[in-house]
């Protein structure tokens, strides 16, 4: 009896409560896991530069080495989704269960990407076609003031126009005007006159130009024109249409 109070005496003490506390061991840290990753394809060879994500307990992520390895160390225990993916592989996923203490070893067979689709050229336009040629006309050499004088216009026509020459998709032609003509526009081709006799106007867009004997107009495609006699003598002028196929060849 007066043995066990003793004892219970001296553990009461504070010495030797400590000493006992000393002599326990500490509880061991919970033991820590990861994985050990190899990409292949399907040949066995291995693929370097493929990003592996693995999301879970301890999210991770990182590239494969020259030998197609990557190393997770350190992870809790869990389920873990891996994502592999990168230029040159077709991307996959995978889930891994990790347990505790333990390195999972994963081996993933890839599938190549597909080659770049080649950028295809839209096809080039076509071609406008060619511009409408007429039929060849015969060499002309001409009196003007004979075709005047035999073509003379009457004196009550507005207008009069004898073909002088017709070649390919140059036209000329003997004017004659006793009324103010409509404005008009050559949208294919150019227009020139010269004023063999009488005297006139042309007025080019909303300008008027006074014309006489020698005078001469040079007009481009597209422009609208219009011409108008003045005096009492028919306004009489050598008009030439470059760039319209000629329907009848002279």
């Amino acid at each position: 009896m007066k043995v066990v109070l003793l004892l219970s005496l001296l553990v009461g003490l504070p010495g030797v409560a400590d000493a006992q506390t000393a002599t326990r061991k500490p509880a061991p840290a919970a033991a820590r896991s990861g994985m050990a990753i190899t990409v292949t394809d399907a040949r066995g060879a291995t693929i370097p530069g493929v990003t592996v994500d693995a999301a879970g307990p301890t999210p991770r992520n990182g590239v494969t080495d020259a030998g197609g390895q990557i190393n997770f160390p350190g992870l809790q225990g869990g389920t873990y989704r891996l994502r592999f993916s990168g230029d040159a592989v077709i991307a996959f996923e995978r889930e891994i269960v990790v347990r505790a203490g333990q390195i999972a070893d994963v081996d993933v067979i890839l599938s190549p990407a597909p080659p770049p689709k080649a950028a295809v050229a839209p096809p080039a336009p076509a071609p406008p076609p060619p511009p409408a040629v007429g039929p060849a006309g015969q060499p002309q050499v001409v009196s003007i003031v004979a075709l005047v004088e035999r073509e003379l216009i009457s004196g009550n026509a507005p207008r009069k126009d004898t073909l002088v020459a017709c070649s390919g998709n140059t036209r000329t032609m003997l004017v004659q005007l006793n009324q103010p003509q409509a404005k008009r526009v050559y949208a294919g081709a150019e227009s020139a006159y010269y004023v063999v006799a009488g005297e006139g106007t042309v007025t080019i867009t909303d300008r008027e130009v006074p014309l006489a004997a020698g005078g001469y107009v040079s007009l481009p495609r597209g422009t609208a024109h219009s011409l108008t006699r003045r005096g009492r003598r028919p306004f009489v002028l050598l008009a030439v249409l470059s760039g319209e196929a000629c329907e009848e060849a002279r």
